[in-house]
């Protein structure tokens, strides 16, 4: 969170804020989870082209930072992509669509990567059926670097309010290789209603709000521990941790004034966005989703280089039975008939903001 949402914090805790500061001291100014942020550091530190590519693919966004894949090498250039089926969301993502189009913005991320290597991805997706491994991979020789390549460390899914400023037309003509952008002020304002609607009725349902609580990590011991899931960490956020207002049952009870603090922090995110951009298949089978996964992490690449941020709300396409009524008007604002949302995302230009954790590629690896 950046220093705007801080501010809004702070005003829960008053002077018990302010004591917790004045007494941690030396302790808040080490909330930095530096184990949990290490393999954005190490990404690349490998002589092996598949160990190389893969460091940077861990890198990709995901669904609640759920970093669902597990790799099995093969040979000496050759790897299988497995979905790790204890990092599912039953709750807001019942037919795991949206773990899909992580797994794909993983695969894509790895063949950008590659490229830095001079390596081709030979990609074969579902070589068993979609109930087997979702991917065979072949790095072969020969390629020349992806001119995306060297944005994969700046890449960020951007979860802060946007400046109002438009996006301009020269950044609209080149980002609508990867998807629809829309800026006109009437359909931008439909959209962020529906956001909002959505990201309300995901919270205001139970189960769905219980499954995200249960993935917050709360301050850098428990970022560290687990380096996936909702990290909640900061100088900041931990001193409200220490004086009592933001905990993990609070989060839980939509009564408690940390749970309307949040709503609050959400609803001027959402609301400070400028356009979107949507991405959209023909089809909805795993393979459309991998697919979009793919153009949504080229896309976040090319916002990068475009000095553009790019943020995922992505809670209208949620197929849970409390979402259905924002699915459909997501459909019928945004697709064609027959076509599937795959994608929605707030753009605009918005603050640098820090990496997320992330798991270690040694623990992804199921025979390494």
């Amino acid at each position: 969170m950046t220093l705007t949402r801080r501010k809004t914090l702070a005003i829960l805790g008053g002077g018990a804020v302010v004591a917790a500061t004045a007494s941690a001291g030396t302790f808040l100014a080490t909330r930095t989870p530096e184990k949990a942020l290490a393999p954005w550091n190490a990404a690349g530190a490998h002589e092996d082209p598949r160990l190389f590519a893969l460091s940077h693919a861990l890198l990709a966004p995901n669904p609640h930072n759920r970093q669902p894949w597990l790799l099995e090498l093969k040979g000496t250039e050759q790897f299988v992509l497995h979905r790790d089926e204890t990092r599912e969301l039953p709750h807001t993502d019942p037919f795991q669509r949206q773990i899909f189009v992580g797994l794909g913005c993983f695969l894509e991320l790895m063949s950008v990567a590659a490229t830095l290597k001079d390596r081709t991805a030979d990609i074969v997706l579902f070589p068993e059926g979609e109930d087997g491994p979702v991917a065979h991979v072949d790095l072969r020789q020969g390629n020349s670097v992806d001119p995306l390549a060297e944005q994969i460390l700046a890449r960020r899914s951007c979860k802060e309010p946007f400046e109002m400023t438009p996006v301009p037309e020269s950044a609209v003509a080149v980002l609508k290789a990867f998807g629809n952008v829309i800026t006109d002020a009437g359909q931008v304002a439909q959209i962020r209603d529906l956001t909002w609607d959505a990201w309300l009725t995901e919270m205001q349902t139970p189960r769905t709000l219980k499954e995200s609580v249960d993935l917050m990590r709360f301050g850098k011991s428990e970022i560290n521990a687990n380096p996936d899931g909702i990290d909640l960490g900061g100088p900041f956020l931990e001193t409200l941790m220490l004086a009592g207002v933001l905990t993990r049952k609070d989060q839980l009870d939509p009564a408690s004034t940390g749970f309307q603090e949040g709503v609050n922090i959400y609803r001027e995110m959402l609301a400070a966005t400028p356009a979107y951009v949507v991405l959209t298949s023909h089809g909805n089978t795993r393979s459309d989703q991998i697919d979009a996964g793919r153009r949504w992490l080229r896309l976040n690449l090319e916002t990068t280089r475009l000095g553009l941020a790019l943020h995922p709300v992505s809670q209208a396409l949620q197929e849970f039975e409390e979402m259905q009524p924002h699915y459909r008007t997501a459909h019928e604002l945004l697709a064609k008939p027959g076509e599937t949302v795959q994608m929605l995302g707030r753009l605009g230009y918005g603050p640098t903001t820090p990496p997320s954790p992330r798991w270690p590629l040694e623990t992804r690896i199921m025979n390494g």
